[in-house]
C-alpha cells in the first residue's frame, strides 16, 4: 500500500460559496447545517466546496469523482488558487496557498503545480514542440535545453515524429498527450488534472489511462485527478474521493469503496463495478484458526496465495485445485485462509444491492 506519512497536499476545511452575501450565507451554515437549496434561496448563494479536508501523499494518484455539478472542478481550482476559497486552507509542501501573494502564486503555477484540463489548451500557431516547451520558454530557459526537454517527454508519451507538426494536424488523443507532455515538461511536484480524457472516445481514454499509470510509475508525481467516471477513478487512483453537493461522502482505496460503501448514495455508484480485479485476497480472507475450527486441519497440499492476490486470481486457482487457499503476507508466513464459500459470497457481493 502507498505510503502517505509524507503529505505533499493539505486541504482543511476548505469553503467556496459562490454569490455576494457569500459571508453570510457561510455563517448560517455553520450555525444551522442549511441545504445547498436553502442557501440558494435564502442568500441567493451557490455552495460549490461544502467544508473539504484531506491530504495526499508523495507520489499518491488521488481521485475524485461526482457527478456534473458536484463541486470537483472547483476544489481542483481552489488548490492551485485559480479561484479564492471562501474559508479554509491548502497547504502545498507546507506553504499555504491561500494566502500567498500574485508573485508567489505565479511561481507555484509555474514551477511547482501544473494543470491539465478537459480541453487542450495548445497554441494553434505553434508546432507540437513548441506547445510542449513553452513553460520552459516562460521561464527563460535557452532554445536548446527546452527543446531537449520537450524531445524526451515526446518520447515519453510517443510523439516525437510529429513534433514539427502543429495541433490541429493531431487528433484528440494526441492532442490530449501533448498537453500532458507539456505538464510533465515543467517538472512540477503536483499534476492537476480536470477530466482530461472525459472528451475522448472509449478506446482512446482507456489507451491514456494505460499510458498515465505506466508514466506515473516512473514519474512519482503527486496527482489529484478528477473525473466524473467511477471506472476510470477505480482504475486510476491509489484512493478515490467521492464529493456530492461540494462534500466529500467517503475517500478510501477503491477496494475500500467498492466493499464498504459509506451510503445508499456510494453503494447505487458501486452497484456495477466488476469486483473480479478489484477485491484482494486480504478482505475476504478468515484466520486459520478460525476456519480450522469450522473445517477442521488445512489440507496438506493446500495451494497459497500471496494476500494481494485478486478475486479472479483466486476463482483460478480455486477451481483448478477444488479446494480453500492459504493466503500469506507480506512476511511470507500464513495470514489466513480463503474458502470456496468465500469466495462465492464475495462474487455474489458484487451481483446484490443489499
Amino acid at each position: 500500500m502507498l505510503d502517505n506519512s509524507e503529505k505533499v497536499i493539505e486541504v482543511s476545511a476548505l469553503w467556496k460559496i459562490f454569490g455576494k452575501a457569500r459571508h453570510e450565507a457561510l455563517a448560517a451554515i455553520r450555525r444551522g447545517s442549511l441545504s445547498k437549496a436553502e442557501v440558494l434561496e435564502k442568500y441567493d448563494c451557490v455552495v460549490g466546496v461544502h467544508n473539504v479536508t484531506f491530504s495526499v501523499g508523495k507520489g499518491e494518484i488521488f481521485c475524485v469523482m461526482g457527478l456534473s455539478g458536484s463541486g470537483k472542478s472547483t476544489l481542483v481550482r481552489l488548490i492551485n488558487r485559480l479561484l479564492s476559497p471562501t474559508a479554509g486552507k491548502v497547504l502545498i509542501d507546507g506553504m499555504d496557498v491561500t494566502q500567498m501573494d500574485d508573485a508567489s502564486l505565479m511561481e507555484l503555477r509555474n514551477r511547482r503545480v501544473a494543470m491539465i484540463f478537459q480541453h487542450f489548451g495548445l497554441l494553434p500557431h505553434r508546432s507540437v514542440r513548441d506547445n510542449v516547451a513553452m513553460p520552459l520558454e516562460i521561464r527563460g530557459v535557452s532554445e536548446n535545453e527546452r527543446w531537449e526537454v520537450a524531445d524526451r517527454v515526446l518520447r515519453m508519451v510517443q510523439l516525437h515524429d510529429w513534433q514539427d507538426r502543429f495541433a490541429h494536424e493531431l487528433s484528440g488523443g494526441m492532442q490530449q498527450r501533448v498537453g500532458l507532455a507539456r505538464a510533465i515538461a515543467a517538472d512540477p511536484d503536483v499534476l492537476l488534472m480536470d477530466e482530461p480524457f472525459s472528451a475522448l472516445d472509449p478506446l482512446i481514454r482507456r489507451q491514456l489511462q494505460d499510458e498515465f499509470m505506466q508514466l506515473s510509475e516512473v514519474m512519482n508525481k503527486t496527482t489529484i485527478f478528477i473525473t466524473h467516471d467511477l471506472d476510470e477513478a477505480i482504475r486510476i487512483g491509489d484512493r478515490v474521493a467521492i464529493m456530492k453537493d461540494g462534500a466529500i461522502v467517503q475517500i478510501g482505496t477503491p477496494e475500500e469503496i467498492v466493499t464498504h460503501p459509506a451510503d445508499d448514495y456510494v453503494t447505487d455508484f458501486v452497484a456495477g463495478i466488476s469486483r473480479v480485479n478489484l477485491i484482494r485476497a486480504h478482505s475476504i480472507m478468515v484466520p486459520v484458526a478460525e476456519f480450522e475450527q469450522r473445517h477442521g486441519a488445512l489440507p496438506a497440499d493446500i495451494p497459497s496465495m500471496h494476500e494481494e492476490a485478486t478475486l479472479g486470481e483466486l476463482i483460478r486457482t480455486s477451481v483448478e485445485r477444488d479446494g480453500p487457499i492459504l493466503i500469506t503476507g507480506s512476511d511470507g508466513h500464513p495470514a489466513g485462509v480463503v474458502s470456496r464459500d468465500g469466495l462465492l459470497a464475495s462474487v455474489m457481493a458484487g451481483n446484490t444491492s443489499e
